[in-house]
């Protein structure tokens, strides 16, 4: 099941999503939004709700919300992609680049991503999104797959220009409405 944010009548809505059928499960459920559903690990809850119901609305009479519209953390692993490495000529390192993308910089499914008018180097690259559902810390690799509440697709649109001033990448990654957050959860 696909799992969205979105806005309708001019009110954030969560809920899911079946072909062009949208379920708006929070008037079903408890939880005021996706992370507050995720982080009570209440997915299947949410799965009930939905199948079967009666759609509230469809694809066309919704905007759509990046699925997590307030996020803890944005963490993000750069160059670990070999063709994207060998693209920028980069070396590779032992370790991959880690930064961070501010929740501002995302926008939903199908809403223009925003070049700002001081680059000359807006640049597209697509990305697969890990949903955290449950948190910890020093977890087996065995366990890993248990704390994934669900995966997504990402355009981490950057500004190569500011980018590339420094060797942290955080100011490139970080200007509203350059990230593209997608239902395919």
């Amino acid at each position: 099941m696909k799992f969205l944010s979105f806005r309708a009548g001019g009110a954030a809505h969560y809920g899911a999503v079946d072909g062009n059928k949208v379920v708006d499960v929070g008037p079903r459920l408890k939880y005021p939004d996706l992370r507050a559903l995720i982080a009570a690990d209440a997915g299947a809850e949410a799965q009930r709700a939905a199948k079967g119901a009666t759609a509230d609305f469809t694809l066309d009479q919704i905007v759509f919300d990046p699925v997590i519209v307030n996020p803890d953390k944005i963490i993000c692993v750069g160059l670990n992609y070999h063709e994207h490495l060998n693209e920028t000529g980069m070396a590779k390192h032992a370790y991959p680049s880690i930064f961070g993308r501010w929740a501002d910089t995302q926008v939903g499914h199908l809403q223009p991503l925003v070049k700002p008018r001081i680059s000359e180097a807006f640049d597209y690259e697509a990305e697969l999104v890990v949903i955290i559902g449950k948190g910890g810390r020093y977890i087996a690799q065995a366990d890993a797959m248990k704390h994934i509440a669900g995966y997504s697709c990402y355009n981490d649109a950057s500004v190569r220009d500011h980018q590339r001033h420094s060797s942290q990448w955080t100011p490139g990654k970080n200007f509203p409405g350059t990230g593209a957050f997608v239902p395919s959860w």
